[in-house]
Formats: C-alpha cells, sequence, structure tokens
C-alpha cells in the first residue's frame, strides 16, 4: 500500500482518469502475476445460498466488460460485481467524462455505460469456475433504448444471456448518466420492470436493485414496498449522487455526472439504515458509497447492510484497500468483543430514523 501511494498513484495521477483506469484494468487483465495474492481474515457470511468469506466487495464499473476479475480476485475482496453490462455494444458518452479531486478524494464520472455488449462479456467470464469469489453482474439499457417494454427486453436479454455465469443480478436502474434511466425507480414502472424479470431470472439467482442515494423519503418508501411486493432478493444502495457539497472545488462541482467518494459516505449510510428499518431488516442490503476502510464497512453494517462495496477507494488507497478494510474491520470486531458480527446488521438502523 505504501509503494503504490509513494511510486504507482504519482505515476497513475500523471494520466487522465480514463487512461489511468484502462491501465489499472490492462495489468489485473493481463498481468496478474504483479498482484501477490491478498492473505485476509475470514469473516464469513451465507447469503442466497452463497458463502461469501468476507463481506468487502468490488462494487460495479471497474471491470465493465468481464476482463480483469481473475486479477481483481487476488486483491482481498470477498466478492466482485461486474458490469454494467448492456445486451449491445455502445460508446457511452463524449470523453472527457471522468474527473477526480484528491482534496476531497472524490470523484465525477459521466461514463454512461460504455462497453462492448453481453456477448463479449460472456465471452471474458470463460473459466469463471475458477473465480475463488462470487460474481454479481450489474445489468443495464442500452441507451438508445426509450420504450419500456424495450426496455424491460433489453434487461431479460441480458439475464438470459448471462445467466449461468452469475451469483446474483443487480438491475440498475440509478445510474445518472443515461437519460431516462432513474425514471424507472417510480413506483409503477419498477414494480413492472422487477416483476417482469422475477418471471425470466432462474430461480437460484438472486435478483438485486441498485437506488440513488437522492430519493425522498416517500420514494424510498415506495421502493420498499416494490422491493418486498415482487419478492426482489435483495438492493444495492447507493449509486452515485447529483449533489454537490460545498467542500468541492468550484470548477471540480461543475462538471455534470454523479459523485462518488468520501462525500457520500454519510448520505448512503443514512438511506441504507432508512431501508433495512422500513423493511424489518428483511431484505439483505449491499452497501455502497464512501467507504475506504475497515471503520467505513462496520459502520454500513450497523446501519443495515449485509455486504459492503468499495470503487473509489481503489483509487486513492490503492489496489488492496480492500485487504486492508478486511483486516481492520477483523481488528474491530475483535476489539469490540463480537463473536458473530453478522448480529450486529442493522443494530445502529433506528438510531438514522431520528
Amino acid at each position: 500500500m505504501d509503494m503504490y501511494r509513494r511510486m504507482i498513484s504519482p505515476l497513475l495521477f500523471t494520466l487522465s482518469p480514463e487512461t489511468a483506469h484502462r491501465a489499472a484494468v490492462f495489468a489485473l487483465a493481463h498481468l496478474p502475476f504483479l498482484f501477490p495474492r491478498a492473505q485476509v481474515p475470514e469473516l464469513p457470511i451465507t447469503l442466497w445460498g452463497r458463502r461469501f468469506d468476507n463481506p468487502v466487495g468490488l462494487a460495479a464499473g471497474f471491470d465493465k466488460d468481464a476482463e480483469a476479475w481473475r486479477g481483481l480476485s487476488r486483491l482481498g475482496f470477498g466478492f466482485l460485481e461486474l458490469g454494467t453490462v448492456t445486451p449491445k455494444p455502445q460508446p457511452g458518452n463524449p470523453k472527457p467524462r471522468i474527473f477526480r479531486d484528491s482534496s476531497t478524494q472524490s470523484v465525477i464520472n459521466r461514463m454512461g455505460f460504455p462497453g462492448k455488449g453481453a456477448a463479449h462479456f460472456k465471452d471474458g467470464l470463460r473459466g469463471r469456475e475458477s473465480c475463488p469469489v462470487p460474481l454479481g453482474i450489474n445489468i443495464g439499457k442500452n441507451k438508445a433504448t426509450e420504450d419500456f417494454d424495450a426496455i424491460v427486453d433489453d434487461y431479460k436479454s441480458c439475464i438470459r444471456m448471462l445467466g449461468g455465469l452469475a451469483d446474483y443480478f443487480v438491475v440498475n436502474v440509478s445510474s445518472p448518466n443515461t437519460p431516462g434511466l432513474r425514471a424507472l425507480q417510480s413506483k409503477e414502472a419498477l414494480s413492472g420492470l422487477l416483476t417482469e424479470l422475477m418471471q425470466v431470472k432462474d430461480t437460484q439467482i438472486p435478483l438485486l436493485v441498485k437506488i440513488a442515494p437522492d430519493l425522498s423519503e416517500q420514494e424510498l418508501e415506495e421502493i420498499a414496498a416494490v422491493v418486498t411486493e415482487t419478492a426482489c432478493d435483495g438492493i444495492v444502495i447507493s449509486n452515485t449522487t447529483l449533489a454537490r457539497p460545498d467542500v468541492l472545488p468550484q470548477d471540480f462541482a461543475a462538471e455534470q455526472g454523479g459523485l462518488s467518494g468520501a462525500l457520500l459516505r454519510d448520505k448512503a449510510t443514512q438511506m441504507i439504515a432508512r431501508f433495512y428499518a422500513l423493511t424489518d431488516g428483511e431484505i439483505p442490503v449491499i452497501g455502497a458509497g464512501g467507504v475506504s476502510s475497515g471503520a467505513d464497512v462496520y459502520q454500513k453494517i450497523r446501519a443495515g447492510a449485509s455486504l459492503v462495496q468499495i470503487y473509489t477507494g481503489m483509487i486513492f488507497v490503492g489496489p488492496y484497500v480492500a485487504a486492508r478494510a478486511v483486516r481492520e474491520l477483523s481488528q474491530i470486531i475483535a476489539a469490540e468483543g463480537i463473536s458473530d458480527w453478522t448480529q450486529i446488521i442493522g443494530i445502529d438502523s433506528a438510531r438514522y430514523m431520528r
């Protein structure tokens, strides 16, 4: 980690954010031997009939085309979420489309689901049975798809093509960078979409939905009701935010897109706790947003998350951020005298409702 901060990070930060990202994906995909396998303590949890050796995973967005999962699985993650993948290839939004601010450890992106499509993604998962951790697949619609029935077909297409390769699916309806996508979070649209997808997917493969952090209390209540009524298997909270806290540099804040990083932490954690309380802890939550340490993971678990994801933390802390977070989490749990960490999931949720 120290070598990353002293040598590798300064080099990567001389590159544009997207070039640096592509370099990291290339190295993890083609030079995995450069990344010694991390040794981390086991903090197991079983969800959806699947064992996760630890609760710290990689969020969607890093490995969009299922290229780097072999290298990523060496870094200490308890699970990986790949994508977002769309049925057809698409270029995404015009470049530049990723911006970073080191002073606040923040990233703004307006990628727009660039990728090579589901067929290429499937090819990238050849040999996935050798992956030592569960693999989730985050699915989205193509930008050109606008009619609701066609949108449903986009998601169905991904599920049908990739169904045998996913440990779970995540329906992405919350990226702010695809026109009209967040409208799918409305009660009627989300109910229709999830009802259709629950009928198509294999009953053995969990289906989750990923939501935005910018929802009102009423919108979150409606989503909780829809997820419950459709028997959706879980939820990911949250995607990036359109909010721009005052501490952001003015030029950086002016960029369009979704904000991720440390400044999203509290907002996402509060939403996790609200959802956990609304559903009485009956629906598993994967927590994401502003996670870069074991303390961050611990906070989200106590708020209501059964699993937690990292992405932006990799940019500012380094590739072994998950391994460090798992070690720190293990130390916190031991110091608190907790014998079974799964018993503290949601223990603080009521505190966030005050």
